[in-house]
């Protein structure tokens, strides 16, 4: 597959200075605002922040935003995008069963790679013209398809992560690879793509405990720490969820402690987990004890009826979290829509969470590929 044509040409745009009313979030608790000053970007990184021009930037390209607020470009942690086509149905079912009516069926028709390029260049531009800008998106099985993902977000300067999924057993016959064949395919993923699509990388994609095998699972543990791949999968989602890998993993002292035996739960390699709605005492000290990202997805939690993650408590606890759309179990790819429903569903557990800070940048994790451009 060949790179985008215009991929490089977007380190030329990496030098400019904006002015208008700049805000952003440096701690969780602190909220600065600078009105009336300019932010000076060179090589793709901010490299400050000024109530005055300095000379020896002047001649940089300038563009005078008014009365317009400044944001830092938004973080999207979880976002499958190849269910960017059914966002909002299936709001009356509950995780496992949506996932067998809506998610799958879907899923399987990006074999076809036309499909697949269509559906994954509408989401690529409705993402460029939302406030993300990083994000940890997930695509399906289909290694082809899931580089032309890569090649779409790449081309239009978008930072972050691509996922193949993995998944082995317990779905339908059309997304249910050969153990073997599932390893081999991400292994000559990994190596095709590391680096090839300038801000867009590879990770580790198992789609949940239940749909992959103990083999694939500690195989998959192996070649992120390989590669030094970074993971991305869900956790502790839903009660019967949880009930099924307690069936499947009976050795494991909890959901999370099944995918760390396996090296897939930010030890040796960081991870994106989502979700976590029930952790447990022990998934408690693995969070605190690992390199883990919480992916906090409010929207698809409500409308798949998983619960309310104690996200304060997270925060509290030190606990890296995040923000995630989670389409298309959340409806919109807006992270101002999921810092809204972030709002809302911690009022339920009487508080109020730090979304300003979690959808920017959120944890070390969240900055995804540091903040440059280029």
């Amino acid at each position: 597959m060949d790179q985008p044509k215009n991929i490089q040409q977007k380190s030329a745009d990496a030098n400019f200075i904006l002015k208008g009313h700049i805000v952003y979030t440096p701690t969780p608790a602190e909220l600065v605002c600078l009105p009336n000053h300019y932010l000076i970007c060179q090589a793709g990184c901010v490299a400050g922040l000024m109530a005055e021009l300095p000379q020896e930037v002047a001649d940089l390209p300038f563009y005078d935003m008014g009365d317009q607020i400044i944001l830092p470009g938004m973080s999207d942690l979880h976002v499958h995008a190849a269910q960017y086509a059914y966002r909002g149905l299936g709001m009356d079912l509950e995780l496992l069963d949506w996932l067998n009516t809506y998610a799958f069926p879907e899923e399987e028709q990006f074999a076809d790679l036309d499909y697949a390029a269509r559906i994954y260049d509408l989401f690529a531009e409705r993402v460029l013209h939302s406030t993300t800008t990083r994000l940890a998106a997930w695509g399906t099985i289909h290694a082809p398809a899931v580089e032309l993902l890569m090649a779409a977000l790449a081309e239009r300067g978008l930072r972050g992560y691509v996922g193949k999924l993995n998944m082995d057993r317990h779905s339908s016959p059309g997304l249910t690879e050969k153990t073997a064949d599932s390893i081999a395919a991400t292994e000559a993923w990994i190596r095709r793509t590391q680096h090839r699509y300038p801000g867009i990388e590879p990770i580790i994609t198992p789609r949940f405990i239940p749909s992959c095998t103990p083999t694939l699972l500690r195989n998959l543990g192996e070649l992120a720490k390989r590669y030094q791949v970074k993971v991305q999968s869900h956790v502790s989602e839903n009660l019967q969820e949880i009930a099924w890998v307690r069936e499947l993993e009976p050795e494991a002292k909890s959901y999370s402690g099944a995918y760390d035996q396996y090296g897939l739960m930010g030890d040796p390699v960081p991870a994106i987990m989502a979700h976590m709605v029930h952790p447990s005492s022990h998934e408690w000290e693995l969070m605190l004890q690992r390199d883990v990202t919480i992916a906090h997805c409010p929207a698809s939690n409500m409308n798949v009826m998983s619960g309310l993650a104690p996200v304060k408590a997270f925060l509290d606890a030190g606990v890296q979290v995040g923000l995630g759309t989670d389409v298309a179990g959340g409806f919109s790819i807006s992270m101002c829509r999921a810092i809204t429903d972030a709002i809302q569903v911690s009022k339920i557990r009487a508080h109020l969470i730090a979304t300003g800070r979690m959808e920017t940048a959120g944890s070390q994790f969240a900055a995804v590929n540091n903040d440059r451009m280029s």
